[in-house]
């Protein structure tokens, strides 16, 4: 069943045409990412269905009764009243049923006449009626569930929405669409305002939920595991693809590839049908064929291949070397109006690391980024760096303390002031600044356009330390990949925050997880990290505190006297406990030594080219092998710290079997 359809739907702005006659239907559960490059359509196309942008009902048709819920990128009002009403209020007609309940109850005082009292008495009942299904269908306990979900304490319930910050307040929004299960849901980068353990909740409600949506999200993992189609806004006009967003890559290069061969087939049977011309024209028995060719040549219609999006583009030069321990954090504390984030922190960073820092939102991941950066100060302990350590910083704030009198190439060239012009207009021109548009004040820019200007401060000039604060945010997807396979690339090292799962994954090499002033480190990639998180979980069936009295009532027997088939059955419980936490652990260290053996005969293979005197003679084969023989040797001792982590995890644990046992 169609749910809203687009039918020949043309708009233009200032003279530029953004959709042309496009069309396409919503039906039943489909769960479609909108995808294109910045300044494509997207939003525009979601406040057309919403009825924000009005074209008429002929180029847009929703269903009766069918409701439709928005999320936007930014919100210029929100409801009244705390957090918790403004969710419990959002379900569909409560506030006309509360108006209609109000009207019947005073006009029941009013009226005088039995039957007319008897009347209204069953319409109230019947209004109650419904208020009861609706009670059901729509709980306090889902409303708590999911505001619980998307990091609001039950403190905050009663927190009004006015003094909520704009990310704080688009979460209340978010929870209220998702409370009221609207048939459409439309989504504009919700995971925008969100940290990374709200951002794991919202794609698992999202997989499981029932209605239809339409999702625009820059983090690809989570777009890949939310939709069965794509509708991308291409420069040559709207595509529909059926699959998540890995397979409409797939298969929009194969058409490509097919384009780009019947492209090349037609050119060489033009350049060949023109070399028969040129040569037969004059010819008297050629020239009916020629005059054939003629005709075919000037009714053939020219294959053209897809123009390619725009798209940021660049890569890093290389930085200086630094020693090997890059970031040295000792016995840090820090505290902000009494509330303690650090109070005795120890960390290290060491060389072609790169560190993905996650945690929920107020857990001090940007605090600590400053410290570092030393942005702000610590209240104890040193944060040092290390020997030949340069460092380069992109935050959040930092596009807004641009020069707004300044131009995008003014501000660039600020950085690298003996660059020449050339040179700065080519790394405008790679974070999609190109030709007059790098004269654009930054006063006009849009916060897209800001944060790309900020980017481009930063890595026009990187150092051997990089510093980044969500740096894919304002970014499209594509965007996001170019800057994770930059990343991948560059020799120095990282610390950077972000809750983009994909970028992360692709990104990381170590994550450091922030909660309640702790660091725990993992050295891995999240991946790794949420499967080691989910695996502890199931080694915990009950949860920590569940386990916890579990092995205390184990420990401890209610009977002072136990008898020998109690004391069997106490010792099998506990050895079940400890068996559970050691499985994974096995498994997991099985997993890294075979690691360790391929890449330990890696290693040997390249220092045994690297010994060749000749190998060096020729530096297109020398320096590959270099760098391969160094990032062997960095994931070899990133692997050999986790190892010997894991190993004390299971030998603790088999000491712990042995004394039950024995």
């Amino acid at each position: 069943m169609s749910l809203i359809a687009v039918n020949n739907l043309t708009l233009s702005f200032g003279g530029r045409t953004i959709f042309n006659n496009i069309g396409f239907q919503i039906n039943n559960q489909d769960r479609i990412g909108l995808v294109g490059p910045n300044g494509s359509g997207k939003t525009t196309l979601l406040r057309i269905l919403t009825g924000e942008i009005s074209l008429g009902a002929t180029m847009v048709s929703v269903a009766q009764g069918v409701r439709i819920g928005y999320l936007p990128q930014d919100i210029s009002k929100t409801a009244k009243g705390t957090i918790f009403d403004s969710v419990i209020n959002s379900t569909p007609g409560k506030k006309d049923r509360d108006r209609r309940l109000k009207q019947l109850e005073y006009d029941l005082k009013q009226a005088e006449n039995p039957e007319h009292q008897t009347k209204i008495a069953h319409q109230i009942a019947d209004i109650h009626q419904e208020i009861s299904h609706y009670d059901l269908r729509f709980s306090v306990h889902r409303a708590e569930d999911i505001l619980a979900g998307l990091g609001f304490s039950n403190e905050s319930f009663n927190t009004p929405l006015s003094e909520l910050s704009g990310g704080w307040k688009m979460r209340a929004v978010l929870a209220g669409l998702l409370f009221q299960e609207p048939d459409v849901l439309l989504l504009d980068e919700p995971t925008n305002h969100l940290d990374f353990p709200s951002v794991l909740w919202l794609e698992e409600f999202l997989f499981n939920y029932k209605q239809s949506m339409i999702l625009i999200c820059h983090d690809r993992k989570f777009l890949n595991r939310q939709i069965n189609r794509v509708i991308s806004l291409e420069p040559e006009g709207l595509r529909i693809y059926t699959g998540n967003y890995d397979i409409y890559l797939e298969a929009r290069q194969q058409e490509e590839n097919v384009l780009e061969a019947r492209a090349r087939h037609q050119e060489q049977k033009v350049k060949e049908a023109k070399r028969f011309i040129e040569r037969f024209r004059a010819k008297a028995s050629k020239a009916r064929q020629a005059q054939s060719k003629i005709k075919m040549l000037k009714k053939q219609e020219i294959i053209e291949t897809y123009k390619k999006p725009n798209v940021m583009h660049f890569s890093f030069p290389d930085v200086e070397r630094s020693g090997d321990m890059v970031v040295v954090i000792q016995g840090v504390r820090k505290a902000f109006s009494g509330q303690h984030l650090y109070q005795d922190l120890n960390l290290v960073v060491r060389r072609g690391e790169r560190i993905a820092i996650i945690g929920k939102n107020g857990v001090g991941k940007t605090t600590l980024l400053k410290m570092i950066a030393g942005e702000i100060a610590t209240n104890r302990g040193t944060i040092q760096l290390g020997h030949n350590v340069t460092m380069s910083y992109y935050a959040q704030h930092h596009s807004e303390l641009l020069d707004e009198r300044s131009t995008i190439l003014e501000e660039v060239s600020k950085i690298v002031p003996n660059a020449g012009v050339g040179f700065v207009r080519g790394v405008c021109g790679a974070f999609l600044f190109s030709g007059d548009e790098v004269e654009k004040r930054v006063g006009v820019l849009s916060g897209g356009e800001r944060a790309r200007v900020a980017l481009a401060r930063t890595l026009v000039k990187p150092q051997n330390l990089m510093l980044m604060d969500e740096p894919t945010n304002h970014l499209d997807i594509l965007s996001c990949d170019v800057l994770a396979k930059a990343l991948q690339e560059y020799k120095g090292t990282l610390l950077f925050v972000s809750h983009n799962q994909g970028f992360i994954n692709r990104v990381a090499t170590k994550i450091w997880d922030i909660s309640d002033g702790n660091v725990e480190e993992y050295p891995g990639t999240l991946e790794e990290y949420v499967d080691h998180v989910k695996r502890c979980k199931k080694a915990e069936p009950d949860g920590k505190e569940g386990e916890k009295k579990k092995e205390e009532a184990v420990k401890k027997p209610k009977t002072e006297k136990l008898t020998a088939k109690e004391r069997r059955r106490i010792g099998a419980e506990r050895r079940m406990i400890i068996n559970q936490k050691l499985g994974p652990i096995k498994k997991e260290l099985a997993k890294i030594e075979l690691r360790i053996d391929e890449l330990e005969k890696k290693e040997k293979n390249v220092s045994e080219q690297l010994a060749d005197p000749e190998t060096y003679q020729d530096t297109t084969r020398s320096e590959p092998l270099i760098g391969e023989y160094r990032d062997v040797k960095i994931e070899l001792s990133q692997l050999m710290r986790k190892w010997e982590h894991q190993q004390e995890n299971l030998e603790a644990g088999q000491k712990e079997l042995q004394a039950i046992s024995g």
